[in-house]
């Protein structure tokens, strides 16, 4: 057979080429050209059929190569079975990973840049591509460096004289296949690999060979060739195939190119790999073996496991291809893994593998991540704390106290205190007003954003980068209008004690524009201002009658006496006097009873207002800063079980 292996070939000669075997054939499409219509026509006639060939032909107008004229391939008149079966649902863990996968990046699209996932969608869409074609072959590339030989083991493996060998180099400048059965077409399509170096092994031992059956051998171009295009085109197929063998030789197998660039990287690959020394004809001795044993080692060190005493890895022997030594052996070996089916599933499980370990660093976080319950209540005490909750409980508790003082205190101090309340010059009030700091706000806005800094690094600890910033973009966002929700929320002061949750929500929408329904009057004290007047208790009309009993045994002692020093009445101040100072003295206990009294409620009324205040602004920082980072948090959290399930039953470990 002839193959295009000059690497100067150019389209016009790829044309040419195409040409000239269209007028090779005859009107039926059958070769006429010599040897190919001798080796055609003997099939025909060991088949039975000289008009249509071999029976299992398939009728593809991509793959002229697969026709049985072309390179004369074996009969099997009692195969019934279908040329192309396509991977079908499979009880295996591949199915699921892969869903897995596709979940994850579908999850991460928002999070993770494009390059980052680039990879992954990679290995999807080539997964898609491979289950859709042929089951029944496997695609196996034999690949190596200038010189090595693989030419020569390609057509040793395949019994033809297809790829040329020889001295110049490079010799192989196009990849070139050899499929033993039918069906391949859709397999060698997705290669690139065009009709023209399509080939079928020549009759004979290989081709007859039931182990070899589905077989799609592949010879790539050189990896270390001169010219870049070759280098692109073994990448490409490299990326492709089900499995590998590299063949390497005595004086290039420790080469740094091979083991750095492509056996390093594809450790994890090591169940569909071979890895050949060839031309051990040119070693004396025991020099194979000690030169066998040395690339053992360098395989062990780029990661490669070494499938031997049974377990499952890269095979590694040595032969040569020139004189046959050992290529028995590999056809042997090539044959049972053809057999067995699993090199597609292999290679993909192990590209997803791969996949999932460069995806690593960005789902797999450091310790346990989250949002606890303490960094909970610590960001609800510096609200509160930025919000005045508790200044907002003491004022209430000191107003409800000067409340209890003028209901139940003396008339003279009701007096006193309503002078103070006309705000006149030298009051206290006046005095208390000019001695305030001209710097308290309402809301300490650093409070408020340290708050928010703090709890989104508490909840980033260990994250991934992707996924930490994540989580402070959504913790500064929703912090945005948070200073002034809690102006509103000191300005309305407080919330109801039967809805706290409902004046948090109101003041949450405060900060987007409902100024006016966080304004919304409410029971408790205001942070500015004057405090609204707090309930009074139940006792507070029977100690306003004694306290007014006393103040009328006053007046009513004062005006007795009075009447006995103008005349009015009879001498005698024992009496008078005695009433007076009843009134005089039970005014002051009566205010001192009180104020002891209520000390207790006053005090759980200012823990009550603080604590509806504190809830206020939990519940405003709850629903801009902790339930976003919240919802990240659940979406890193789902993204790494799917990552989990990825790697869950992982064939290299990774």
């Amino acid at each position: 057979m002839t193959a295009v292996t000059d690497e100067d070939q150019g389209n016009g000669t790829t044309e040419t080429g195409e040409r000239k075997e269209k007028e090779a054939r005859g009107k039926d499409g059958r070769w006429d050209d010599g040897l190919i219509a001798r080796r055609a026509a003997a099939a025909d006639a060991r088949s039975g059929d000289p008009g249509t060939g071999d029976s299992r032909t398939e009728k593809s107008s991509t793959d002229p190569a697969d026709s049985p004229d072309s390179a004369g391939s074996p009969p099997d008149e009692d195969d019934v079975r279908p040329q192309v079966e396509a991977y079908g649902p499979s009880d295996g863990p591949l199915p699921t990973r892969l869903d897995a996968l596709r979940e994850l990046v579908g999850l991460s699209r928002a999070r993770l840049d494009r390059d980052t996932l680039a990879e992954a969608g990679r290995v999807l869409d080539e997964a898609a591509a491979r289950q859709r074609l042929s089951s029944r072959h496997t695609v196996v590339a034999i690949a190596g460096a200038t010189g090595s030989g693989k030419s020569t083991l390609f057509n040793a493996l395949s019994g033809a004289q297809i790829s040329d060998t020889g001295l110049r180099r490079p010799t192989t400048s196009q990849p070139i296949a050899c499929s033993w059965t039918d069906g391949a077409a859709g397999l060698l399509d997705r290669l690139a690999i065009p009709g023209r170096l399509r080939r079928r092994p020549h009759p004979g031992p290989a081709a007859f060979d039931e182990a070899l059956q589905g077989l799609v051998l592949v010879d790539l171009p050189d990896h270390d060739s001169a010219a870049t295009a070759h280098r692109d085109q073994v990448d490409r197929v490299l990326a492709l195939v089900d499995a590998v063998i590299w063949v390497v030789d005595p004086e290039k197998y420790a080469d740094a190119a091979l083991h750095e660039r492509y056996l390093r990287p594809l450790a994890g690959h090591a169940e569909v790999t071979f890895v050949v020394l060839n031309q051990i004809d040119r070693l004396p001795g025991e020099a194979a073996d000690l030169v066998l044993d040395d690339l053992r080692r360098l395989l062990d060190e780029d990661g490669m496991a070494l499938g031997e005493h049974g377990e499952p890895g890269a095979t590694v022997m040595s032969l040569s291809a020139l004189t046959g030594d050992g290529v028995p052996e590999l056809r042997e070996m090539v044959g049972r893994f053809v057999q067995d089916r699993t090199a597609a599933t292999r290679r993909l499980s192990a590209d997803v593998d791969a996949a999932a370990a460069r995806l690593r660093p960005v789902y797999v976080a450091e310790g346990r991540p989250g949002l606890g319950e303490r960094a909970r209540e610590e960001f609800t005490d510096r609200l509160a704390e930025a919000v005045g909750a508790a200044a907002a409980g003491e004022a209430a508790e000191r107003e409800w106290r000067r409340n209890a003082g003028r209901a139940c205190g003396t008339p003279w101090l009701r007096l006193w205190r309503w002078y103070e309340s006309r705000g006149l010059p030298g009051s206290l009030d006046r005095m208390g007003q000019a001695l305030a700091p001209p710097e308290e706000e309402l809301t300490a806005r650093q409070r408020v954003e340290q708050a928010v800094r703090i709890v989104a690094d508490d909840a980033a600890d260990g994250l991934p980068a992707p996924w930490a910033q994540a989580v402070r973009e959504a913790a500064f966002s929703g912090a945005k209008g948070l200073p002034e929700a809690l102006d509103e929320l000191a300005a309305a002061g407080g919330v109801s004690a039967k809805d706290p949750g409902k004046a948090a929500g109101a003041s949450a929408g405060a900060g987007r524009g409902g100024v006016k329904a966080a304004r919304k009057p409410v029971t408790g004290p205001a942070f500015g201002g004057r405090p609204a007047k707090p309930p009074r208790p139940k006792w507070w009309p029977a100690a306003v009658l004694a306290q007014v009993s006393m103040t009328l045994l006053q007046v009513f002692g004062g005006l007795w006496l009075l009447g006995q020093i103008v005349g009015i009445l009879e001498p005698g101040l024992v009496t008078p006097a005695l009433i007076m100072l009843a009134g005089v003295v039970g005014g002051p206990l009566v205010e001192w009873s009180c104020a002891a009294a209520i000390r207790g409620p006053a005090r759980r009324y200012g823990q009550d207002a603080e604590r509806r205040l504190r809830e206020a602004a939990a519940g405003c920082g709850r629903a801009r800063v902790l339930d976003p980072v919240s919802a990240e948090l659940v979406r890193y959290r789902e993204v790494r079980e799917r990552y989990a399930a990825v790697t869950e039953f992982s064939t290299t470990g990774q």
